[in-house]
């Protein structure tokens, strides 16, 4: 018999979908189909394929209520926010055409008779493992460059969101994508280790945890003839410096820690504050936090967060939140559940300067922790007390003081006056330490799916030996 893998609103506790798990004969199965669709994909032209990615374009935009209305009520995100991510989802085949040509497109220069080419090929089956967070955009900027370069995927989407991935694949089907060019195996962790560790699989790209990145990584020692590129979290430090407007840094904080409920990759984890702005900054950032709603996805008005994905990850924040108290951690703002049974948590604030040895995690929720310290050398010392590196970020400063931190701080995304949320489509995404293995998504999404092939070429051949042949 098989399983059933079953998808709750994180808002009601009630059944949102239900289907059949895959069986590692389902991976062997969908495997199968994706080389046999390979070939022909593969040697499509790349109008093609670009035609294709535009019919996908154009049915997410004519389903958008309802695409965001799901991804709303499988995540527990404010509707504004699932709104955005599918926006995110149609913008992405445009970014990621331009991406494609200046990336890995054909360059071609000719000199005296000789040719020589720059050309990129794709990979061949490529694996995605997507996150819940957004279980629509960041898998799809995956899938849509692999596609683009003539890859074939096999999709595995978190078994948090089953449903939001089987809502994507409808869009790619009913675009008219080849059958085999793009399937969906819905399942666990156990099914997510089986592509990844399929023989047959030519790259892997993962959107994830590090923890299960570095498994990841483990898996694929044996196998550095197959792509594997990882997007991972942070523990993220943002410095806040001065108090020119109180209340602007304070918003840009907020908007950095608690978007999402906490569940972005880039989310501010540590907050820095220089001990002279330490009282007058915790004050204004109280204030905004005070004032943040929290509620369902489609109340009005819209909430700022919800709540976190389940159960499983509230009571985890709970434990860290209590850990950290327990250790000598001052509260500001407590982590507290808001509704018996289900994973709705108020933003909190908590001061660990304190705390002897704070675990190095990535707290994956509305947890932000405040260090003080007494200068700007400190202040980036403290940022860099990680082991991650994928976003960071400095309020206030001036230009000079910004160039420090740029230089200083240890990360892939870097911020100035603008919340750490935000990243732009048209640039490289991703970390270095324990947040990617130096393989950004977004914009350089490209380079993982394509390899370059370089050519010199001429129409017929001379002789290329000048010296060293007897008479």
């Amino acid at each position: 018999m098989a399983d059933i893998l079953t998808s709750y609103e994180p808002a009601t506790g009630k059944v949102l979908w239900s289907g059949e798990s895959a069986s590692s004969t389902g991976v062997d199965a969908a495997m199968a189909k994706a080389r046999k669709a390979f070939p022909a994909w593969a040697s499509t032209s790349l109008d093609h394929r670009i035609e294709r990615l535009r019919a996908f374009q154009a049915k997410v935009r004519e389903r958008a209520d309802a695409f965001a209305e799901l991804i709303a009520r499988e995540t527990g995100k404010p509707l504004w926010d699932a709104k955005g991510e599918v926006d995110a989802v149609a913008a992405k085949v445009d970014i990621s055409i331009q991406a494609h040509d200046q990336r890995t497109g054909t360059r071609t220069q000719e000199a005296d008779g000789l040719r020589q080419a720059l050309r990129h090929r794709p990979h061949g089956v490529l694996g995605v493992l997507g996150p819940y967070n957004f279980p629509a955009h960041l898998p799809n900027g995956q899938i849509v460059p692999a596609l683009l370069a003539g890859n074939v995927v096999v999709f595995k989407p978190s078994e948090l969101t089953p449903a939001s991935a089987a809502f994507m694949a409808a869009c790619w089907r009913d675009s008219g994508l080849p059958n085999g060019v793009l399937s969906v195996v819905q399942g666990d962790g156990r099914i997510g280790k089986a592509l990844a560790g399929h023989a047959d699989l030519d790259g892997l790209l993962f959107t994830g945890s590090a923890t299960t990145g570095a498994a990841l990584h483990r898996q694929f020692a044996d196998a550095p003839h197959k792509v594997l590129a990882l997007e991972m979290g942070g523990n993220n430090p943002l410095i806040w410096w001065d108090g020119d407007d109180l209340e602007a840094a304070a918003q840009v904080v907020v908007q950095s820690a608690f978007l999402s409920s906490g569940q972005r990759c880039t989310c501010a984890r540590r907050l820095i504050l220089p001990e002279h702005l330490a009282r007058s900054a915790i004050e204004a950032l109280v204030a905004v936090i005070d004032r943040l709603i929290v509620g369902d996805p489609f109340d009005q008005p819209q909430p700022f967060m919800g709540p976190v994905i389940d159960m499983r990850a509230a009571n985890g924040l709970t434990h860290a939140f209590r850990d950290l108290v327990g250790r000598g951690g001052k509260s500001i703002r407590e982590l507290a559940a808001q509704r018996p049974g289900l994973p709705f948590l108020s933003p909190a604030l908590i001061d660990v300067t304190d705390v002897a040895d704070p675990s190095d995690e990535e707290r994956f929720g509305p947890l932000l922790q405040l260090v003080r310290v007494p200068d700007f050398d400190a202040a980036l010392a403290a940022a860099n007390a990680t082991r991650f590196g994928l976003s960071a970020g400095l309020v206030g400063g001036d230009e000079a003081l910004y160039q420090r931190f740029w230089t200083g701080v240890r990360a892939g995304v870097v911020n100035w006056n603008r919340p750490m949320t935000g990243a732009s489509s048209n640039a490289p995404f991703g970390g270095v330490g324990a947040s990617g293995n130096h393989r950004p998504a977004a914009y350089y999404a490209a380079d993982a799916c394509a390899y370059p092939v370089a050519s010199l070429e001429a129409l017929a051949p001379s002789p290329p030996i000048a010296h060293g042949l007897a008479a």
